[in-house]
């Protein structure tokens, strides 16, 4: 770890994304709502492949309800975002992820922060506890806090 945040070496689960052109801000760099579409991305692409989510019709659903991204050092096109993804924490009806995004084959992260997903049913919008399947997939990321 450099400064507090983590190096590739800490992710178990890391997903490239090509940035692209439309990424990137007049100042020359991808702006900063990218990063958290490269957040959302690495969580959902791993619970679709490994958990079997269905986002259109699985009957629970994870909503986000917290967010936080330091913004350590400038991404742009053409570099390939490397996003690391890691479970620090897994609740009742909640689980914590963290994310890291790395710059091509860079071992120190650009960017480092986290998102709360609350899992609540998808009719009735009351929460629910974090479905065994997800809890299964997500297991192969899980670190201690």
């Amino acid at each position: 770890m450099t400064g507090g945040a983590p190096d590739r070496s800490s992710f178990a689960r890391l997903l490239a994304i090509p940035t692209r052109w439309m990424d990137q801000d007049p100042y020359g760099h991808v702006n900063n709502v990218e990063y958290y579409s490269f957040f959302d991305t690495v969580v959902n692409e791993h619970l679709i492949r490994e958990a079997g989510l269905d986002v259109v019709h699985s009957p629970e659903i994870g909503l986000v309800v917290e967010t936080k991204c330091s913004f350590l050092k400038e991404i742009s096109f053409p570099q390939t975002v490397h996003a690391g993804m890691r479970v620090p924490r897994i609740g009742n009806s909640s689980v914590t992820y963290e994310i890291a995004l790395f710059r091509d084959a860079e071992t120190d992260c650009a960017a480092f922060g986290h998102f709360v997903h609350v899992y609540i049913d998808r009719k009735s919008r009351q929460t629910v506890r974090v479905p065994d399947r997800i809890r299964t997939a997500l297991k192969p990321v899980m670190v201690e806090s």
